[in-house]
């Protein structure tokens, strides 16, 4: 009696459904799992933590450059830790985090999505334009997120199953939504809002600050989401090899119309905190946003080309964004400079990335 050879068998892989199976893989595809730079390697094995483990990790270098910020601007500015100043950058970084949120799930599938900034500009405008036309202030706000939800979908839509570059779908929806809210608002900003609306702004929960409260629920959200669930498993997967994933069953359309439309909903999300904070609809919010956005995910450690990074690294990186704006304001640094020192990190920030992976 003939015994099969072992190593003949076809390789299997059990993430393509809601309950385990197996299913046929391509011979010398990567195994389909997350790449989010933990320190330990299989499950019950003891952790070995050493400085080679901490280097491959992709929370080293942006934790030590958040670090190495932080104690530069401690010595280049004595009112750099002051509780005001902190709470001002927290304050300023909540925005940008929070759109980094669907940023890092789009970047991480493979993908980029260049319109954050302008449906963010278009579904608080139409939010505080809904209020002062007299509806209801919880129902203008749920119109803003349904806006920040329809142009993800529509990104989702193109990308996915139409199978267009993400970079020209959102490019193309990122003008769109621009001159929709221009030609809304006439190019003026919208103002009259309730004045229980800058709470979302300004307010406090438990005297922390209600942007900052927003911030770490939506990271909460996203870290479950990414890490503990079968979704991020697929996320990660369709960023490593999206071929591979597509032929163990995952359903790789689907993943990434969901991606995009979570983009959609943070971008929303902003966009109800800072028409909040400034108590207007304002047609020209969330010019360079995106830029802001994806550099904040690149700075955290994620891979640029997808599959590797993490939801806590983009916080990490948003902070550090954060920071150096705060810092090199507070040291009367010239703008235009800010922008050739901001540019040089995040080249930088990129290349470490590329280097780690070889």
């Amino acid at each position: 009696m003939n015994t099969p050879n072992p190593s003949s068998s076809p390789k299997t892989s059990t993430v393509s459904g809601d309950a385990p199976r197996e299913v046929p893989r391509p011979e010398g595809s990567p195994p389909l799992r997350r790449k989010s730079g933990g320190l330990g390697d299989t499950p019950g094995a003891p952790m070995r933590v050493t400085w080679a483990a901490l280097k491959r990790s992709t929370l080293f270098y942006p934790f030590i450059g958040l670090l190495v910020v932080c104690l530069v601007m401690v010595f280049a500015s004595d009112s750099f830790l002051s509780g005001a100043n902190l709470e001002n950058v927290l304050r300023q970084v909540s925005i940008n985090a929070i759109i980094a949120v669907g940023m890092t799930c789009v970047i991480l599938t493979g993908g980029i999505d260049l319109s954050v900034g302008s449906v963010m500009a278009l579904a608080g405008t139409l939010a505080a334009g809904s209020m002062v036309a007299g509806m209801n202030a919880a129902a203008a706000l749920a119109l803003g997120v349904a806006v920040g939800l329809g142009f993800g979908a529509a990104n989702g839509f193109f990308v996915a199953y139409a199978g267009m570059p993400p970079i020209i779908v959102t490019l193309a929806t990122m003008g769109i939504a621009r001159g929709l809210a221009l030609i809304y608002t006439g190019g003026y900003p919208i103002d009259g809002l309730p004045d229980w609306v800058s709470f979302f702004g300004s307010g406090k929960i438990v005297g922390i600050q209600a942007p900052v409260v927003i911030m770490v629920a939506i990271y909460a959200i996203a870290w479950v989401l990414l890490e503990r669930m079968p979704f991020g498993r697929y996320v990660y997967a369709i960023g490593g090899n999206e071929q591979a994933t597509r032929l163990s069953g995952v359903r790789v359309a689907r993943v990434k119309l969901v991606v995009y439309t979570l983009a959609g909903l943070t971008s929303a999300f902003a966009a109800i905190v800072l028409t909040a904070r400034l108590m207007s609809g304002q047609p020209n919010a969330g010019i360079g946003f995106e830029l802001d956005a994806i550099a904040a995910v690149v700075m955290g450690g994620t891979s640029i080309s997808g599959g590797r990074g993490s939801i806590v690294g983009t916080l990490i990186g948003a902070l550090l964004l954060g920071v150096l704006n705060n810092g090199l304001n507070m040291v009367g640094v010239n703008p235009y400079v800010q922008n050739v020192i901001k540019g040089g990190i995040i080249l930088l920030a990129i290349y470490i990335s590329r280097d780690r992976r070889k």
